[in-house]
C-alpha cells in the first residue's frame, strides 16, 4: 500500500476480506476523509449504509452454509448461497462487480445507483425475511446441531475483551459493543437497530448472534433506501489526493467485526507514508487456542466456523 497512490489503494483492500470488500472499501475511503477533514454527502452516506448492509447479509450467508456443511448439514449450504447469488446480483447491477467491488471513492461513491435497483434491494429484503425463518427451521432446534455447537468452545466476557475480540466472537460472549453503535459513521446515527448478544459465549451463541444480525440488517437497509436523500454523491474532493501531515485510526464494523486502518501521510507524497490494518480475522483467530482446549478435533472445524475466518486478512 505504501507504494500506491491513496486511490488506488481502494483495489487492495478488495482482497483482504474478499467476501465482504465492500466493507473495507468504505472503511479505508472513510480513513482518508477523516484525516483529509472531508465532508461526504449525505445520499452518499445513506447508499453506503444500504451496501454495507448487504455485504453483511452477503458474507453472513457464505458464513452459514460453509459453517453448516462443515458441521454435516448440507441443505443449509444451498439456501445460504442461494441468497447470497441475488445480493451478488444488485451488486453486479450496481457497480458491475460479484467479488471485489471497488465500490467506494475517497469523499463519496463512484456511481449513484441505477434506476429502480432500490426497489429490487427492497424486494430482496422481502424474500432474505422469509429464508432466515427457513434457515431457523433448519438448524436451531436440530438436535444434531444442536449437540455439535451448544457448549463448545465457551469464552467468558472478560476473557473475550482480554483477546481482542470483536464482532459475533465478541458479542456471543456476551459484551454489546457494535461499532456501528458506539462510534457511528455512515449514517448509521440515523438508523434505528438493536444489537444482538449472546449469555453462553459458546458456538451456538455466535451462531444465534449472526442469525440475528441478518434480520438487523435488514431493517438498516429498508430504512437506508427508503430514506435516501436526493443529492450529489461525492464532496468537494481535490483531483489530487494528497492529505495534509498527520496520522490517524478509523474503524468500522465489518461481517466479521472491528476492521480498523491507521494511516500516516507526510503531507507532501500522493502514497500514504504509513499504511496498516487491523483485520478482524486476524484477531479474532488468536481466541482459537483457548477455544479448542478440552474439545476433540472433530469440534476444531465447529469452533473455526463460529469464528468465520477468511484468510486474506489473517496473511500478514
Amino acid at each position: 500500500s505504501e507504494n500506491r497512490n491513496w486511490t488506488q489503494i481502494i483495489l487492495l483492500t478488495d482482497r483482504m476480506d474478499y467476501v465482504a470488500a465492500a466493507t473495507n472499501n468504505v472503511g479505508y475511503c472513510q480513513t482518508v476523509e477523516k484525516l483529509m477533514q472531508l465532508e461526504v454527502p449525505r445520499r452518499a452516506r445513506y447508499i453506503r449504509t444500504a451496501i454495507c448492509e448487504l455485504q453483511r447479509i452477503a458474507s453472513h450467508c457464505l458464513w452459514l452454509g460453509t459453517h453448516a456443511m462443515d458441521i454435516g448439514a448440507m441443505t443449509v449450504f444451498l439456501y445460504a448461497f442461494r441468497e447470497r447469488e441475488l445480493i451478488l446480483d444488485l451488486f453486479e447491477e450496481y457497480c458491475g462487480a460479484r467479488l471485489t467491488y471497488n465500490s467506494m471513492r475517497i469523499g463519496g461513491l463512484p456511481l449513484d445507483i441505477p434506476i429502480g435497483w432500490d426497489k429490487k434491494v427492497l424486494e430482496f429484503c422481502n424474500i432474505m425475511s422469509e429464508k432466515v425463518d427457513e434457515y431457523e427451521e433448519l438448524l436451531t432446534n436440530n438436535r444434531i446441531w444442536l449437540e455439535r455447537t451448544r457448549g463448545i468452545g465457551v469464552i467468558g466476557a472478560e476473557q473475550a475483551v482480554a483477546i481482542g475480540l470483536s464482532g459475533p466472537p465478541l458479542r456471543g460472549s456476551g459484551v454489546t459493543k457494535d461499532v456501528r453503535k458506539d462510534e457511528p459513521y455512515a449514517a448509521y446515527d440515523e438508523m434505528k437497530f438493536e444489537v444482538p448478544i449472546g449469555t453462553a459465549g459458546d458456538t451456538y451463541d455466535r451462531y444465534l448472534v449472526r442469525l440475528e444480525e441478518f434480520r438487523q440488517s435488514i431493517k438498516i437497509i429498508r430504512q437506508a433506501i427508503q430514506g435516501v436523500p436526493e443529492g450529489p454523491i461525492v464532496g468537494k474532493v481535490p483531483r489530487l489526493i494528497k492529505p495534509p501531515a498527520g496520522e490517524t485510526y478509523h474503524a468500522i464494523e465489518s461481517p466479521k467485526g472491528e476492521i480498523g486502518y491507521f494511516i500516516v501521510s507526510d503531507g507532501k507524497s500522493t502514497n500514504p507514508y504509513r499504511f496498516r490494518v487491523r483485520p478482524p480475522s486476524f484477531c479474532n483467530l488468536q481466541a482459537l487456542p483457548q477455544l479448542i482446549k478440552g474439545h476433540l478435533v472433530a469440534d476444531v472445524v465447529a469452533l473455526i466456523g463460529s469464528i468465520d475466518v477468511v484468510l486474506g486478512e489473517v496473511d500478514r
